[in-house]
């Protein structure tokens, strides 16, 4: 509960600071492109007619599935790399190599292979979380004091038991760390990839809001996406301190 407490008061803490500098951005600038952040919240409840909450629903079944999805490719990978010196001689490089690219700039191969609908959405937040996954899964396991196996192995137990007991509770912790990560960054990059071959999303909702000078509107979309990414962020947070109590400072 104090736990709890202490994000909702980081949160507060937090949007009270962003809205200072937004307003000290519209009282300096003076500018149509930045409104009084009052006027935006005075708006707010224009979401409930702009069925804000099915743009909400869809971009998270997208990150959903892209998660989902990463998760069953990239922990089994950075198992098999850690476990295994020619696997990660072999993958090794190629996630070296492809980690740094702008997973955004494969939107248009991604959409002319799984069409214009959310599979190349889906795709694109999967390339965005799996590789963190993969790392942070390999590097994990790498962590593992040695003399833990030891123990599991003289007491008879088989491969699958030592990675069920031993390997995905170690790594745990480190995952969840990675998946917060991944997390900001896939909500971030839903105004690019909805913005094309749909009409619901939250990155569609501010395209559309943009394309029509509605600047309302749009600054409305970029509060609500922003609570949005927070919300996951503290969901998975909580979730980490829950489920690796071991691992939590007291």
């Amino acid at each position: 509960m104090r736990k709890l407490l202490n994000k909702c008061r980081v949160f507060l803490q937090g949007f009270l600071l962003i809205n200072i500098i937004w307003y000290l951005a519209f009282v300096i600038m003076r500018t149509t492109v930045i409104p009084n952040p009052v006027t935006i919240y005075q708006n707010f409840g224009t979401v409930f007619t702009n069925q804000i909450f099915i743009h909400i629903l869809f971009s998270l079944k997208r990150i959903a599935a892209g998660l989902a999805l990463s998760l069953a490719a990239g922990v089994p990978v950075g198992i098999l790399m850690a476990y295994s010196e020619s696997a990660n001689k072999i993958l090794y490089p190629l996630i070296y190599f492809s980690y740094p690219i702008p997973k955004t700039a494969l939107l248009p191969i991604a959409m002319m292979l799984w069409g214009m609908r959310d599979g190349s959405k889906v795709a694109i937040i999967f390339l965005i979380i799996v590789f963190q996954v993969i790392v942070s899964a390999r590097d994990s396991v790498h962590n593992i004091d040695p003399s833990v196996y030891l123990v599991t192995v003289s007491a008879g137990a088989s491969r699958a038991q030592i990675i069920r007991h031993i390997t995905l509770p170690a790594i745990l912790p480190e995952l969840l760390t990675s998946i917060r990560v991944s997390l900001g960054t896939a909500v971030s990059i839903l105004f690019f990839v909805e913005g094309y071959g749909t009409k619901y999303g939250m990155g569609y909702y501010i395209l559309d809001a943009w394309s029509r000078i509605d600047y309302i509107d749009m600054y409305i979309g970029i509060v609500v996406i922003s609570i949005v990414g927070f919300t996951l962020f503290a969901a998975v947070d909580l979730l980490s301190g829950l489920l690796c109590r071991w691992n939590t400072p007291r």
